[in-house]
């Protein structure tokens, strides 16, 4: 039942993969169930069973994401370009679409992206990729390194997780105003306390951004500091991004008990390796957690 089970989770891998790959190309049901090796009288509905949504509905969310990258980081191409690259046939349609999804146009999104609800028109996407299979960690994934200390910026969100996307919101705009891109400047989150705090005004998480660069006294959003430097526990995260719990349970409860070590009086944290298209696939974010030791 086991390998049977792994070997239909691999099948339908291929699939999200193979979407990933190729996005610009045919991804209807026939070519689809063929990559699965599936029946196409029945792929679309075990690939919505498994997901929580149908391979259309994924389809258009994967091509309207690498949409809205493209409109956010490349002014080079026309908006006109990326609606045909996204599928539609003309771009009235696309910015219809575009707007009903994040309550912006593309040529507004373009000059001044609302990221609040870009983040929740993406929850599904997300979601359908971490149902595929609960991600196990072994010792081997984990490695042990010696940081330096890095000079950030801090944001500090305080308060309902609920209220974390305006706070991430205000992040970025502050960064993009101080030149300080993710290709460029590395991100940072500091976890000051758990996901889901029993009383939810209780949770704490620093949004970091790597710089030397002077803050301003009088700047209310930003402060100087520094992540020190040190060794730390590393655990490679490339699935589910959005929810580091799992993870940070790893190296609390089962690592660190096993590796003789002692954790450091400083909170777990990660950095957010961001791969802008088109160069890698678009759902590609690799994140390093970093659970500081003495």
């Amino acid at each position: 039942m086991k390998a049977s089970l792994q070997n239909y989770h691999a099948r339908m891998q291929r699939v999200l993969d193979h979407i990933d790959q190729h996005l610009d190309g045919n991804l209807d049901l026939d070519a689809l169930s063929g990559i699965a090796a599936f029946s196409k009288y029945h792929f679309h509905r075990q690939f919505t069973a498994t997901f929580g949504l149908s391979v259309h509905r994924y389809v258009q969310l994967a091509r309207m994401k690498r949409a809205s990258h493209r409109l956010a980081s490349n002014e080079a191409q026309s908006v006109t370009e990326i609606a045909m690259d996204a599928g539609y046939d003309a771009p009235d349609a696309f910015a219809r679409a575009f707007r009903q999804r994040f309550g912006q146009s593309p040529s507004s999104f373009r000059k001044s992206p609302d990221w609040a609800p870009w983040l929740a028109a993406f929850g599904p996407l997300d979601n359908a990729r971490s149902k595929l299979m609960q991600i196990t960690y072994e010792q081997d994934d984990v490695t042990i390194r010696d940081r330096p200390p890095t000079p950030v910026a801090i944001m500090e969100h305080r308060g309902d997780r609920a209220t974390l996307g305006d706070t991430i919101q205000r992040f970025i705009t502050w960064r993009k105003a101080a030149g300080l891109s993710p290709e460029t400047s590395p991100t940072f989150n500091i976890f000051r306390s758990e996901r889901i705090p029993a009383v939810p005004a209780d949770y704490s998480m620093d949004l970091c951004v790597g710089t030397d660069q002077p803050i301003d006294a009088d700047d209310e959003q930003m402060k100087a500091g520094v992540i020190p430097g040190g060794r730390c526990a590393v655990l490679r995260v490339v699935h589910n991004t959005h929810n580091l719990e799992p993870a940070a349970l790893y190296l609390y409860r089962d690592w660190l008990p096993a590796s003789g070590e002692e954790a450091r009086d400083f909170p777990i944290y990660c950095r957010r390796h961001f791969s802008f298209f088109p160069n890698v696939p678009v759902h590609d974010v690799v994140v390093e957690l970093f659970l500081p030791l003495k």
